[in-house]
């Protein structure tokens, strides 16, 4: 035990080294069996954080964690107070320790709601002594959005596993990005989260597979609907009943019959209200745009294209940073180039380039609409050349500069819908 409990020690100084100054993150450990071996906070911090972990459930679901997860992914632990922590695994499975991060919150909640929330519960049925503490440790918790966090969370599991997975590990139970700003209320720029969830919504109707950009985009900016209330669950659900809403809406515009749409957003609804943690709500989240965007991406897949072609138009969707090549998509489907490129062109009216360069162009167009990335960076992360062919390329499609089209779209996102 004193090995690993040394061992647990240098890793957590080693996860503690890799969070930012600024934040006020905490860090434990424990053993598959849930003895704390170690944490980043002492004293009174320490002991009301962990009754907290263990009065509001998560202590007993980081334990269920350890013993029964077999694919070694890191998971999100919520609660019914809209408080979360992350769990995850050494790269080791035999005795390995089980790393916690948290706890931090999603939106700014007081201690007065925790209390409200708490009182009465069956959190507190036994014991009461916790409560006031916490309540007094609320205003110093980290305040971010579940993309935000996820970041972290992922960052912590790739360094202790040596793994180099992306955010969509978090979605099952992109690359990891440099922190973007805590989301607060009072700064909140609205035109820059129209546009964002403008470009979600507009993903839901092209059924855009690439989508991860705009969906951790949009987290990032606001974490839902800026309500506050009594019950900071209820916020949560609040949130994601309007946005598969949205969904629901924006998936019938691009195709998908009335018939599927409305009793799969309503099932997705009913499921949310049933639920009493935070962090499967956000997974279920997730899991719903995910299936509306994929019905509608297989609604409009062209029902002319051979399994093959589709397979290659998909790769494309899901590669526009980087240079695509005919060569590569021939060796996805084990074609030649030259057949390949003579079945492309015949089924989708394009050759490869074309198809390719109008599929980044468009990509170039979500990014100006809903980014304050420059023409600079958008050329790099689409692999073009330089950022002069990525400017003659679009006007050549668009008929205008990405400047000047980046300046239709933020003056109509002033105006509003009522504007255009």
């Amino acid at each position: 035990m004193n090995t690993a409990i040394t061992q647990a020690e240098q890793n957590l100084a080693l996860l503690q080294s890799l969070i930012p100054s600024g934040e006020s993150f905490h860090i434990w450990g424990y053993t598959n069996e849930g003895q704390l071996l170690g944490c980043s906070c002492h004293g009174v911090i320490q002991e009301t954080l962990h009754h907290a972990f263990q009065a509001l459930g998560a202590y007993d679901k980081m334990i269920e964690y350890a013993a029964g997860t077999e694919n070694g992914e890191p998971r999100i632990l919520g609660s019914s107070i809209g408080i979360q922590w992350a769990v995850t695994l050494e790269k080791e499975r035999k005795n390995s320790v089980v790393f916690v991060l948290g706890p931090v919150v999603n939106m700014p909640i007081d201690g007065k709601s925790i209390r409200s929330a708490l009182i009465g519960s069956h959190h507190a049925m036994n014991d009461t002594s916790w409560i006031e503490p916490l309540c007094a440790l609320i205003p110093a918790l980290p305040v971010m959005s579940y993309a935000v966090f996820g970041r972290y969370v992922m960052l912590m599991h790739n360094v202790l596993t040596g793994n180099q997975l992306g955010m969509e590990a978090l979605s099952r139970g992109a690359k990891i990005q440099e922190k973007e700003p805590a989301y607060e209320i009072n700064r909140r720029n609205r035109i820059d989260v129209y546009q964002s969830e403008q470009a979600l919504l507009d993903a839901v109707r092209r059924g855009d597979i690439n989508y991860h950009h705009a969906l951790n985009r949009s987290s990032s900016l606001s974490p839902g609907v800026p309500v506050q209330g009594r019950d900071p669950l209820r916020q949560i659900k609040t949130s994601i009943v309007v946005f598969t809403t949205l969904v629901t809406r924006a998936a019938m515009e691009g195709g998908l019959s009335p018939e599927i749409a409305y009793p799969l957003g309503d099932s997705y609804i009913q499921t949310a209200e049933d639920c009493r943690d935070s962090g499967e709500l956000h997974s279920l989240a997730h899991a719903m745009y995910h299936d509306f965007i994929y019905r509608v991406h297989q609604l409009r897949a062209n029902p002319h294209c051979s399994h093959a072609i589709q397979k290659c138009c998909d790769y494309i969707a899901l590669s526009l940073d980087r240079k695509i090549h005919a060569r590569d998509l021939a060796a996805l489907v084990g074609y030649t180039e030259y057949y390949l490129t003579e079945k492309f062109k015949n089924e989708t009216g394009l050759s490869v380039s074309d198809y390719v360069r109008n599929a980044k162009i468009n990509r170039a167009k979500l990014l100006l609409q809903s980014t304050d990335l420059s023409v600079n960076e958008i050329a790099e992360r689409l692999a073009f050349n330089s950022a002069n062919y990525l400017i003659r390329v679009f006007k050549e499609l668009e008929g205008c500069t990405p400047a000047a089209y980046r300046e239709k779209q933020q003056a109509e996102a002033a105006l509003g819908p009522e504007g255009r």
